[in-house]
């Protein structure tokens, strides 16, 4: 009989995060395997399987949840790569989403949409949605900027309780105000509270959760934008570095943060919040048209400005000038594709609105200390 590896995946797959570690998962072993997997549906609190304690295999990719499975981890004596927590101090190599960037990204993107008002939603359960808060708060700070924070306070309440708490903190905020959801549960109650409320989104107050939980991010109501986690790399290559522990002997790095992918916007945050209705009008104009190969004087024609007014209003707003914007827009656009496709710079330089590839190609570097090849390895989806 052919010998080979037998691994247990204990991840929960309740949740779009998990279900796309285990597609990472099932990616690595399609390429380089075969591997016997063990696998079930799993929630976070689900137990231990009780038959793993005298279980002959090869190495366990796990989400832990608490210390009562974590020793019993730690019981099997088996290479185990953790891929949920640090927090507690568990002897494993980790390997997950550097959660300060997803706070970071979130606070750029409200910024350049022209937000200079701001809330975050914090879920206190873990230690990495207080990461995530706590950036976003710090980003805004270096900026000048303050942060309204809201604990959520479930345990105890009926949920109507906690949401009259939560529409009552929401008709408090000054307007327009960009809200982050620590997790994409909360944005989806976020969504309900501001209904009850009557506070409208985006006009009012625009909302982005964390997670890209489809299930969530689509039911709720407008649909919730959300930080994409990109749970398939983690995966990838946690199944990779556990094979290369398993028959080689090779220890993985004791932690390895990925960063996160795009924000997926849908209706909730899809907005600009700038009080110059013309200036508005040309950040939604860029915002729809940058990939066309617009300039700044049709720019200027759409929205009925002189280009030296266009360009003194937007320096004004948003600190950045017409043509900055486009460029901007233009290079969102080449991260999202390189990250996110396998399309040949030629087409990305193409669907981004750039006549020449190698220009494109050359100030990608520039801004961003890297090549487009060196930018798609390190965020492939």
């Amino acid at each position: 009989m052919l010998a080979i590896p037998q691994v247990a995946v204990l991840v929960d797959t309740s949740r779009s995060y998990g279900r796309d570690i285990v597609r990472g998962i099932r990616r690595y072993v399609a390429e380089y395997g075969p591997w016997s997997l063990y696998l079930e549906s799993r929630d976070l609190r689900s137990s231990f399987p009780e038959w793993l304690k005298k279980w002959p295999g090869d190495g366990i990719l796990a989400r832990t949840s608490d210390s009562a499975l974590l020793r019993q981890l730690k019981a099997t004596k088996l290479p185990v790569i953790e891929l949920r927590t640090t927090v507690l101090k568990h002897p494993f190599p980790y390997i997950g989403m550097d959660n300060p960037v997803i706070g970071q990204r979130v606070a750029r993107h409200f910024l350049d949409r022209g937000f200079r008002r701001f809330a975050c939603y914090l879920d206190t359960s873990e230690f990495f949605f207080r990461q995530r808060c706590e950036s976003f708060a710090q980003t805004l700070k270096l900026c000048g900027m303050e942060c309204s924070v809201f604990e959520a306070n479930a345990a105890g309440l009926r949920w109507d309780q906690h949401q009259r708490q939560l529409a009552d903190w929401l008709t408090s905020l000054e307007k327009p105000c960009g809200l982050f959801a620590t997790n994409d549960q909360l944005g989806f109650w976020v969504l309900d509270a501001a209904r009850r409320a009557g506070i409208s989104v985006p006009e009012q107050l625009a909302v982005i959760g964390a997670e890209n939980d489809k299930t969530l991010c689509e039911t709720a109501w407008p649909p919730l934008s959300s930080v994409q986690l990109r749970g398939q790399s983690v995966g990838f290559t946690a199944a990779k570095m556990l094979d290369e522990w398993m028959r080689n002997k090779v220890l993985p790095p004791k932690e390895t943060f990925l960063p996160p992918a795009d924000i997926v916007v849908r209706q909730s945050s899809d907005i600009v919040a700038v009080e110059d209705e013309r200036i508005a009008k040309a950040l939604h104009y860029i915002r729809q048209r940058a990939a066309e190969g617009i300039g700044v004087d049709e720019v200027a024609r759409e929205v009925a400005l002189s280009r030296s007014a266009l360009e003194r209003r937007m320096k004004k707003m948003i600190g950045r000038s017409p043509g900055e914007e486009l460029i901007r827009i233009r290079f969102t656009q080449v991260e999202r594709l390189l990250a996110q496709t396998d399309l040949t710079l030629e087409a990305i330089a193409e669907r981004a609105g750039f006549k020449h590839t190698q220009y494109m190609a050359e100030a990608f570097h520039k801004r961003l200390g890297m090549t487009p090849g060196e930018y798609r390895r390190r965020n492939r989806v």
